[in-house]
């Protein structure tokens, strides 16, 4: 956990950085991956299947299927391909086969339909590392449970450093993972918990992926969540800087805590994550993912009382997204 002292200094509130960026292969993801490695090798799993959106949850399985000496097989839409090449070639240069997935939008939730439908033809031999907390039961509950450690981590770290626990608790919210693992420490302790999700282009839809605040309940990939839809409950097309966070709606549990109002969720544009990770960088020296850089440019608004202490969960490094926001920066296509 890293104290932000100028970046605290820039918005007037007291901001901890949960430093997953600073994990193995460069994200939280890595923590889930090992986990549902050593599950799949005890029930008896001779192959793993998983998708990407950004890339680093298919690295981090790549990475845990090198380990422990499994074929690995990563689906990942045809668009993130292009604009994560360099994770693409990450995953090859670690044994796994990366399969472009060209229906749809080409993006995460088109990745996740073809994961599934491979490990419902070969359940008896794979296993299927799901990156989020999103699809059918456990996978939820397995994917919060292996996160779960980020907050138990911050919470006790942040108890040590201030003898308390902070004001509000935030992180970026796409399927959830990052988030569900940092808020389940914190949920009931008194803390505000705030998820951040994409807000895109704007509000019109197709050019967001903001399914909780925007959304509405549907079933998509086996479970009840909120989601992107048309007045016929088809799916609707995202838009999102950040391919991790490019999909239409958000684990079932997210939506609870929505409901039962023990989490409050909100949206950061395009250009909040990018005005979020140039503070960043400028301020810490930190090039963080575009993904919790949503949190940090929503931060700059200053939509909290000043003097607030925060904890957020920094849950990737920015390497995969330079050439997304050189390309923005610069005033060309950043997606």
């Amino acid at each position: 956990m890293t104290f932000a002292a100028r970046l605290s200094g820039r918005t007037g509130y007291r901001v901890y950085l949960k430093r997953e960026d600073l994990a193995h292969t460069g994200a939280h993801k890595i923590n889930n991956t090992v986990g549902q490695v050593l599950l799949a090798k005890r029930l008896g799993k001779e192959r793993i299947i998983a998708e990407t959106g950004a890339g680093q949850h298919g690295v981090a399985t790549a990475t845990a299927c090198a380990l422990f000496g499994l074929p690995c097989v990563v689906y990942m839409g045809e668009e993130d391909t292009r604009r994560q090449a360099v994770n693409v070639t990450r995953m090859q240069l670690l044994g796994a086969e990366v399969v472009p997935v060209t229906q749809g939008s080409a993006t995460l939730k088109e990745a996740i339909n073809e994961a599934l439908r491979d490990w419902a033809a070969t359940v008896r031999t794979t296993h299927y590392v799901i990156g989020s907390v999103v699809g059918p039961h456990p996978f939820p509950e397995l994917v919060r449970d292996l996160q779960r450690v980020i907050g138990d981590e911050a919470r006790s770290q942040y108890d040590e450093r201030e003898g308390t626990d902070p004001d509000v608790v935030a992180a970026c919210v796409g399927g959830g993972s990052n988030a569900m693992g940092m808020f389940t420490a914190f949920v009931g302790s008194g803390a505000r918990i705030v998820g951040v999700e994409a807000g895109g282009r704007g509000t019109v839809l197709g050019e967001h992926c903001s399914s909780l605040t925007l959304g509405e309940p549907g079933v998509l990939h086996g479970a009840l969540s909120y989601l992107l839809q048309d007045a016929n409950g088809q799916i609707a097309g995202t838009h999102s800087i950040s391919a991790g966070l490019d999909y239409p709606g958000v684990g079932p549990e997210h939506s609870y805590l929505k409901d039962a109002g023990l989490a409050e969720y909100v949206s950061a544009t395009d250009a909040d994550a990018l005005a979020g990770f140039s503070e960043l960088a400028r301020t810490e020296g930190i090039l963080p993912a575009l993904e919790p850089a949503h949190v940090i440019g929503w931060l700059l608004h200053k939509p909290l009382p000043e003097g607030s202490s925060v904890l957020v969960c920094l849950s990737g490094r920015g390497d995969k997204d330079l050439e997304t926001v050189r390309q923005a920066l610069a005033g060309g296509s950043a997606s």
